[in-house]
């Protein structure tokens, strides 16, 4: 019953109701793009390269799971929000490491604006490149009826055209919806293959080929790792700060005391895409130098991308990029500075370096455990595929990016409800003065 309760009262508030409708909105329009076909291409065969496990199929599977399908379908959504992602983690890092580009960031609202400008431009250029490779590797494969230049373009355009409208829909829904829309369209994609999953797994089990007992263990399986998401996704390191009383005229400041949390899973799920977008890259090239190293792709698919090293080597990458990213986005050094210039104080501590060091010391630890989740999520779902043979294919990654944008949008729901006064969403308590309608 507080659970129907919540959800009703998400439908009482007018504005939280209008941002939810227009979200779902945008949300329809960007799935009928992702079955509108593009021309000229054969579709059946390839979806039977895709469902190969190895080489450039499973490479094209790897990504077609962000697009929730419009990969594999050659659609006008086929590209999806991807070129948009990867020129915002470009620039981003740009902003972090070029002082120009630093100094843009700290510009406040025109400083942002003239990013984002920068990012759909980046944007545009990655959408004919990735569009343009897209097309030379289906005429490589034989999947174009009419293969030329005239094929070239007309893929480009479409699919280039495609990337920038999602792009624009993601804005759309951050601007006049709930949650960031880049997000929101990746967790769409990813969701909207969960009933072809159940699908394929019950399929099996009619026709005799997966026994119930199997079937229930994998969804157990995924919903313990579900469960463990959930619950590291939420856990921090509370470091207590103090700051002492001062007196400025006739008023008294500080005195009060707070913590900083360092969460177990700073990085967020960039170090698991950046490895596996350089695990990647060396399969790419060997379908472009195939012409020239025709034993190269062969030996990649068979040796590498085949065996266990291919997961050791991804493990480890996971764990080295998660300590670079976590280091891009917490300065122990700067917190500290900023903590004792307002007057407060780690209990036992001295401000200033050694405060840097225990922060540094403390986020090391934290780091390191939050390292080896991420690096064992990513990794997990391909043992339970590889051990219990399940026929669909669902990357840790994925199960990461639907978790983390499932509650950040519970939070902004909750958030909403709360402060008009509404009972939390999700929550069995009650707001201080209970349930008044705003």
């Amino acid at each position: 019953m507080v659970l129907l309760k919540s959800f009703r009262n998400i439908f009482v508030v007018s504005e939280l109701r209008k941002k939810i409708f227009f979200m779902l909105g945008v949300l329809i329009i960007n799935r009928l793009g992702t079955y509108i076909p593009v021309i000229g291409v054969n579709v059946p065969m390839l979806s039977d390269l895709m469902q190969q496990k190895s080489g450039v199929g499973g490479l094209l599977s790897y990504f077609d799971i962000f697009s929730g399908g419009a990969l594999s379908r050659c659609t006008v959504f086929a590209l999806g929000i991807s070129p948009y992602i990867t020129a915002s983690i470009m620039l981003q890092i740009l902003g972090m490491t070029i002082p120009s580009f630093e100094q843009l960031l700290k510009e406040g609202e025109y400083g942002r604006k003239i990013i984002n400008q920068y990012t759909r431009y980046l944007t545009l250029a990655l959408s004919v490149a990735y569009s343009f490779s897209y097309a030379i590797f289906l005429e490589a494969n034989n999947l174009v009826l009419v293969p030329g230049w005239s094929f070239r373009i007309l893929f480009v355009l479409t699919l280039t055209a495609g990337a920038m409208l999602v792009m624009w829909m993601g804005d759309q829904i951050s601007l006049h919806g709930i949650g960031n829309g880049s997000s929101v369209l990746i967790f769409a994609g990813i969701v909207s293959q969960y009933p072809t999953h159940a699908l394929k797994l019950m399929h099996m089990v009619q026709q005799g080929h997966v026994h119930i007992i199997f079937a229930l263990a994998v969804l157990l399986a995924y919903i313990l790792i579900t469960a463990g998401i959930v619950y590291l996704e939420k856990a921090d390191r509370k470091i207590p700060v103090h700051y002492a009383r001062r007196m400025v005229g006739n008023k008294v400041y500080g005195g009060q005391s707070t913590y900083i949390p360092f969460k177990i899973n700073s990085a967020g799920i960039m170090p698991v895409i950046f490895a596996g977008t350089v695990l990647r890259v060396p399969l790419i090239l060997a379908g472009m130098l195939s012409a020239y190293f025709p034993s190269l792709q062969m030996m990649l698919q068979t040796g590498f991308y085949s065996g266990p090293l291919f997961y050791v080597v991804e493990f480890l990458l996971i764990i080295m990029f998660s300590f670079f990213y976590t280091a891009l986005f917490v300065n122990p050094v700067e917190l500290a500075e900023n903590i004792r210039k307002g007057g407060g104080f780690v209990p036992g501590l001295r401000p200033g370096k050694q405060t840097a060091d225990y922060f540094n010391y403390t986020l090391t630890r934290v780091g390191l455990v939050g390292a080896i989740y991420l690096a064992t999520l990513s990794v997990l779902p391909a043992i339970l595929q590889f051990v219990f043979h399940i026929p669909f294919e669902e990357s840790g990654t994925s199960m990461l990016i639907v978790v983390g944008v499932a509650l950040e949008l519970s939070n902004q729901i909750e958030s909403y409800l709360i402060e008009r006064r509404y009972e939390g969403f999700l929550r069995n308590g009650r707001s201080k003065g209970g349930a008044v309608r705003s």
